[in-house]
């Protein structure tokens, strides 16, 4: 009976520090609209630049989905862009010198991206070299196998059909009825969640607050919906991300891999001695990984047309840097794929904005930079206080 309250306790503690974390980081975010849209005169909010700031930030939030779960896990990938890189290009020459359909071509692609992730697995789950040293390893072989394969030149253009994936929208009555599922599938988890909740005797929200929440959800997918439609439709980049998204969200909360793969991060030791295989569990982070990296792979080298030599440069910070902004804990144990994609909303949005402004990239890396040092700080603090 103590244990059982003990961990209710514990549930509620992590819940709370999960729900002000993102409030403040939507507020983060709020603040950072607001300043772009006086300081560009209202163009950051048109639904033009919305459209280009959905697509903008689909690859990095990609990215990012995978990258919550190596950090949770207590690593860290520094090659999902130069895999990205590499994996498009593996697509662009399949499409452009050997002919190849789309569907074939994604399918490859994709394969590639899973031995890759095997191939680092292997290293990091079986051979217990360091992530650090053998992503870092790896951002060098295949930034180095961008320049073999494509000889240094870009590859273009891709097949029309293979365009779609970057550079396509939803119609805009196919965009509304996604719209209402996506309402309609909130409003039934958080019913389930709630029913969960009180049959594990936690604590919940009144009734009204709960309604209230539901609402203002359903407003913001409305809202986004419109703005989307009132220019071409939802990018078919952002369906991809909001599909990972689901599908991430899930594996994360409602899988026994999911729960072991928080249970290692927040102490290695005593997952090992509760009966978790460690090693299985990592070895699918990273194969997950280098999926997501190939996907990101294909989105990037679709949305460009095209395989360049620095396809996928400095992707994995930005990747790291929005899922640590999104609440990943550098120590590892805490984070979430939701918060991840805020994270690379905030550092799209950023980017974005300061684009707008015609700022000098310099200053833009530079503003990254100082964001992401930010972050961690409050993570530590955070840490420390608790």
């Amino acid at each position: 009976m103590i244990q059982s309250k003990a961990k209710s306790e514990v549930i509620e503690k992590r819940s709370l520090n999960i729900d002000i974390r993102a409030y403040t980081m939507i507020l983060a975010l709020l603040g950072i609209w607001v300043i772009f849209t006086v300081l560009t005169h209202g163009d950051f909010l048109s639904s033009r630049n919305l459209s280009m700031l959905a697509r903008q930030m689909s690859i990095t939030a990609i990215l990012a989905t995978g990258m919550v779960l190596v950090i949770v896990a207590g690593h860290i990938d520094l090659s999902v862009g130069s895999v990205a890189g590499f994996t498009g290009a593996v697509a662009a020459i399949l499409q452009v010198i050997y002919h190849w359909n789309t569907v074939p071509t994604i399918i490859i692609t994709l394969l590639v991206g899973f031995i890759i992730g095997t191939w680092q697995g292997f290293w990091i789950a079986y051979r217990k070299v360091p992530a650090f040293i053998v992503t870092l390893s790896s951002m060098l072989v295949f930034r180095g196998g961008i320049l073999l394969i494509t000889k240094g030149v870009t590859i273009s253009p891709l097949h029309q059909d293979f365009g779609i994936i970057g550079q396509g929208y939803i119609p805009p009555s196919l965009s509304i009825a996604l719209g209402v599922i996506a309402s309609l599938a909130y409003i039934i988890i958080d019913i389930n969640n709630r029913k969960s909740r009180i049959k594990y005797g936690l604590s919940v929200p009144s009734l009204s607050i709960e309604i209230s929440k539901i609402i203002g959800v359903i407003a913001l997918i409305a809202l986004f919906t419109g703005v989307m439609i009132s220019y071409e439709g939802i990018p078919v980049p952002v369906l991809i991300v909001l599909v990972l998204v689901l599908v991430l969200t899930f594996v994360a909360n409602n899988t026994t891999f999911g729960r072991y793969v928080y249970a290692i991060g927040g102490n290695k030791e005593a997952a090992i001695y509760s009966g978790i295989n460690v090693v299985k569990t990592n070895m699918t982070i990273f194969l997950i990984m280098g999926i997501l990296s190939a996907i990101a792979g294909i989105v990037l080298t679709s949305r460009l047309n095209a395989a360049t030599t620095s396809a996928g440069n400095l992707f994995e910070l930005d990747a790291i840097a929005s899922a640590i902004i999104g609440g990943a804990s550098t120590l590892g144990g805490e984070g979430t794929v939701p918060g991840a994609i805020l994270g690379a909303l905030i550092m799209a949005s950023i980017d974005n904005g300061m684009s707008l402004m015609n700022i000098d990239y310099s200053i833009l890396t530079i503003v990254k930079g100082l964001v992401l040092v930010i972050a961690v700080w409050v993570d530590i603090s955070t840490k420390k206080r608790g």
